[in-house]
């Protein structure tokens, strides 16, 4: 009696916090162009904001734009902590390099084939706080 009454209990709890999940995030999973449009403060106008632009497949596993650059020799970068919230993705991420630790984080939130956000970096040298503005697009299917 008790088992049967621990089982429906569980399955219950199993279905409602199912239900408070949602749906998940409202992303068209596929090849995305993404922009991102960096701020440094105290560099010059032409060097303090950069643009750059790049390809990537985004799917509800993988929902944190990553950029195509080339990371320095010898750094490391892994993201430490993702949430989910709505159509909202926040995320933190530390790089470890010769020159110390670089803190990121970031928020995007996504609406079907479209996305905005920011990351925020804190750079080890001089505590500067770089920040880059994204957007992206759904542009076809990962091949």
């Amino acid at each position: 009696m008790l088992n049967k009454l621990f089982i429906v209990l569980t399955v219950i709890l199993i279905s409602v916090s199912t239900s408070f999940a949602g749906p998940g995030v409202n992303i068209k999973e596929g090849k995305w162009e993404i922009t991102t449009q960096t701020e440094m403060p105290g560099m010059p106008a032409n060097m303090s904001q950069m643009k750059h632009t790049f390809t990537q497949c985004l799917t509800k596993k993988d929902l944190v734009p990553q950029s195509s650059q080339p990371q320095q020799s010898g750094q490391e970068c892994k993201i430490t902590q993702m949430k989910v919230r709505g159509n909202t993705v926040t995320w933190t991420m530390i790089c470890k390099s010769q020159g110390g630790e670089t803190k990121a984080t970031g928020k995007v939130t996504y609406s079907g084939d479209s996305f905005k956000g920011t990351m925020k970096m804190t750079m080890p040298q001089g505590n500067m706080i770089v920040t880059s503005r994204m957007s992206g697009r759904r542009i076809g299917d990962c091949k």
